[in-house]
């Protein structure tokens, strides 16, 4: 690898990009530049024969992260937040940080566990239960926003490495990590409520920060970039110095 990178933003749900996009452009905006520092972007889409499997995704980020010389710092919205977490707690030596947004302390109940939990109390369709969730996501906006979210999630159903299914909805073991942590949220997200996230306060040590975003439902950092982005910029800024972006695949 040539450049060594800093800061980097996990993406697990490729069809949820759009929604990262206005946070990113102001973090590579807004960062004052000390020395040559790098925001870099993984993304993981798992394709629909492959087994879901965060363990795979977890082994991927290594796989990109071990030629790294120095801990970086990791940061992702929901599922892509769980696989930072989840390889934190792994891999703490490559880790400087990290930010989670959309995360509770019961980190495994992201949106796709809400899903398959109305599913089997409600004798609803597939398309109906999504556009509810939708809705819940977005608040009151128009109906064709409504619609391309529906896709989004329907997508996500199948691209994503989220453990649940209408079998089994898994519970991941609450607990901190040993790096630095951040825990953003939204007071009217209704997937990751203020109080999961509230929940996560047991588990913080001196140094660590818990943010909650006035409003932006779960996708608060796409609507709310600018003051989310203070947020994140002023948590990296007291552990390190600034960065640039670049955008990296795999």
């Amino acid at each position: 690898m040539s450049d060594a990178i800093d800061v980097l933003w996990l993406t697990a749900s490729p069809s949820f990009k759009s929604f990262d996009r206005k946070l990113l452009r102001y973090l590579s905006q807004n960062v004052e530049i000390a020395q040559p520092r790098l925001i870099a972007e993984w993304e993981y889409m798992q394709t629909q024969d492959e087994a879901c499997s965060l363990d795979l995704a977890v082994d991927l980020l290594h796989d990109y992260l071990k030629s790294q010389d120095r801990p970086v710092h990791l940061a992702g919205h929901s599922t892509s937040g769980l696989i930072g977490l989840i390889y934190a707690r792994r891999y703490p030596q490559k880790v400087r940080s990290l930010t989670l947004l959309s995360v509770g302390a019961q980190v495994a109940a992201n949106w796709q566990a809400h899903f398959y939990v109305l599913r089997s109390l409600f004798p609803c369709s597939r398309q109906r239960i999504l556009a509810q969730i939708a809705r819940s996501m977005l608040g009151h906006t128009a109906y064709h926003k409504v619609q391309d979210l529906v896709k989004a999630l329907e997508i996500d159903l199948n691209c994503s490495p989220s453990p649940h299914s209408l079998f089994k909805v898994v519970n991941i073991p609450q607990s901190g990590v040993e790096m630095p942590l951040m825990i953003c949220g939204s007071r009217t997200d209704t997937i990751v409520d203020p109080q999961s996230i509230a929940e996560w306060e047991a588990c913080l040590k001196d140094g660590d920060r818990l943010w909650l975003c006035p409003q932006g439902r779960h996708f608060f950092h796409h609507l709310y970039p600018n003051l989310v982005g203070r947020q994140i910029l002023s948590f990296w800024q007291s552990l390190t110095p600034s960065c640039q972006y670049i955008s990296l695949r795999v």
